[in-house]
C-alpha cells in the first residue's frame, strides 16, 4: 500500500468547524496544535511510530467534546468521529485506523501502552497538561522519551 495523501489543513479546518465548544478552549485548536507539535517531536525519537496517526490524533482526540471539563465520552465520541471520517476526509490502513480509534478512545484512562504510535498520541496530549495546570509525570508516559521529557517537570 502507496503512502496515503492526506489534506490536513481541510481535516483542521473542517474539525474546527464541528467543534461545539469555543475555539478559545482549553481543548481546541490550539491544543491540538501543541499536541501534534509534541507529537512530531515523539514519533521523531520512537521507532516505529506512525506519524499519520499521530497527527490525525492530534487534530481528532477531543474534536467532539461538549464542554471543556465534565464529558467523560468525549474520547468515545472521537474514536467513533474518526471511524466516521475514514473515506471523507482521509484513508488509511485498517491497521492505522485501529490505532487511531483506541488513541481516541483510551486517551483519558491514565494507561499507558506498549503500542508506539498510540504511546506517541498520548504521551502528546499529557505532554500539554501544564496548560490545565497539571505536570506530566513519566510513570503515565509510554514511550521512553515521553518519560524523558516529562522527567523535566519533576
Amino acid at each position: 500500500m502507496s503512502e496515503p495523501t492526506i489534506d490536513f489543513p481541510r481535516i483542521w479546518k473542517e474539525a474546527g468547524k464541528r467543534f461545539q465548544v469555543e475555539q478559545s478552549s482549553i481543548h481546541g485548536p490550539d491544543h491540538w496544535s501543541r499536541v501534534e507539535a509534541h507529537g512530531l517531536t515523539l514519533v521523531e525519537q520512537t521507532p516505529g511510530a506512525d506519524l499519520i496517526v499521530v497527527r490525525l490524533f492530534a487534530v481528532l482526540h477531543d474534536s467532539q467534546r461538549m464542554n471543556d471539563w465534565g464529558d467523560p465520552e468525549h474520547g468515545p465520541r472521537a474514536a467513533e468521529f474518526a471511524q466516521k471520517m475514514q473515506g471523507l476526509w482521509y484513508e488509511v490502513s485498517g491497521k492505522q485506523l485501529d490505532q487511531l480509534v483506541e488513541a481516541c478512545r483510551f486517551h483519558t484512562d491514565g494507561t499507558t501502552t506498549q503500542d508506539p504510535t498510540i504511546g506517541c498520541c498520548w504521551d502528546a496530549d499529557r505532554l500539554d497538561l501544564p496548560r490545565v495546570c497539571i505536570e506530566p509525570h513519566p510513570d503515565f508516559m509510554s514511550t521512553d522519551f515521553g518519560k524523558k521529557l516529562a522527567e523535566k517537570f519533576l
